[in-house]
């Protein structure tokens, strides 16, 4: 593994630590959703990093099957977040 890899995968563990932070001031459940967004995309982009660097294809799969975790998350967030609003203004449910 180079020494690029992981000096990438450094950074982006630096900004979990910093989303951390992030969860424990953010004032609203959005605020915190994209924080578990920001851990989603750097959790994939960690396991690209180190798929690469330790030729390891399986943890490309990992990394997919994280990012539709992820994706999949914010579908059910925003579905209970903002259904009821959304009857009330349009007249029809949302799907």
């Amino acid at each position: 593994m180079s020494w690029m890899h992981i000096f990438f995968a450094l950074i982006l563990l630096l900004a979990i630590v910093v989303g951390m932070i992030r969860i424990l001031r953010g004032p609203t459940a959005a605020d915190r959703m994209m924080t578990a967004q920001l851990f989603g995309t750097c959790g994939v982009a960690i396991l690209l990093l180190l798929s690469a660097g330790m030729a390891s294809p399986v943890l490309v799969d990992i990394a997919l099957v994280f990012a539709l975790l992820a994706a999949l998350a914010t579908l059910t967030f925003v579905r209970r977040t903002w259904q009821d609003s959304g009857k009330k203004r349009h007249g029809y449910p949302l799907l």
